[in-house]
């Protein structure tokens, strides 16, 4: 099966490690996976904007990148829910491009929702073994493509990995892109009392599989002085089956802001 990679802005500038293990964990389930040097930005904060030109050019230049793509994989929710929630209508006026909108769209997937939908893998059959407590933060786009419990079925499937449901977990962090920047005093109330449901867990690790959801959160228990760190699960995964060197996550207060 032949797979691309399409890393994502946040994810390839502050989150490469994830990027890595998405390729190591496919390659090991047997996928050939490629990744297109000339992928840049799917458009969403242009589109969150109101700037639907400048998204529409963004999204043809996707559709050329990933043309002969069978399957396109991106470690983010939110960057896979612009793809397959609004190329189609963003491009259904455009004679060149509508098909490839909509192709795209079909054949966009969020890593987790891939694994568990599409391969179908199962991680205890492979050993996969990763000791520690975790929590996790379900992020809002993640409901955008249908995706539910995924990241939990997976994580169940890892011997050692204690999973503590995180209170208020279908509630957002208050990120949301431009939302963040537009209505701040909100979004910092909606991120404080998501922090208050990360301390009442006790778990010491939070599993993000956003990098916009990552940034955000961490930085609020950084300023709140919660000792946490922050993962993504296919950085788990990878460790989880020897395909990375097990790396216990930096607490949040001991990063330089």
């Amino acid at each position: 099966m032949k797979v691309s990679l399409f890393v994502t802005c946040l994810t390839d500038t502050f989150y490469p490690r994830t990027g890595i293990a998405v390729v190591k964990v496919l390659e090991h389930l047997g996928c050939e996976v490629d990744f297109p040097q000339e992928q840049t930005c799917c458009g969403q904060p242009m589109y969150n904007t109101g700037f639907h030109d400048d998204c529409r050019d963004l999204a043809r230049r996707m559709v050329r990148v990933f043309e002969h793509s069978d399957y396109v994989i991106t470690p983010s929710g939110s960057c896979a829910a612009m793809i397959r929630d609004y190329y189609p209508d963003l491009l259904k006026d455009d004679v060149a491009y509508a098909q490839g909108g909509r192709d795209l769209a079909s054949k966009t997937f969020e890593f987790i929702e891939f694994l568990v939908n599409v391969l179908k893998v199962d991680l205890a059959s492979m050993g996969a073994k990763w000791p520690g407590q975790v929590t996790y933060h379900y992020s809002c786009h993640l409901r955008g493509i249908g995706v539910t419990d995924e990241a939990i079925q997976i994580m169940k499937q890892i011997d050692g990995l204690e999973y503590v449901p995180l209170p208020k977990q279908d509630q957002c962090c208050g990120f949301g892109g431009a939302f963040s920047i537009k209505y701040p005093p909100i979004s910092g109330a909606m991120v404080n009392d998501k922090v208050g449901c990360i301390q009442s867990t006790k778990a010491p690790i939070v599993v993000s599989n956003d990098a916009g959801c990552t940034m955000n959160i961490s930085g609020a228990c950084r300023r709140q002085g919660v000792e946490v760190g922050f993962k993504s699960l296919p950085e788990i995964i990878a460790e989880g089956l020897g395909l990375l060197p097990v790396e216990q996550p930096v607490p949040v207060t001991q990063v330089q802001a």
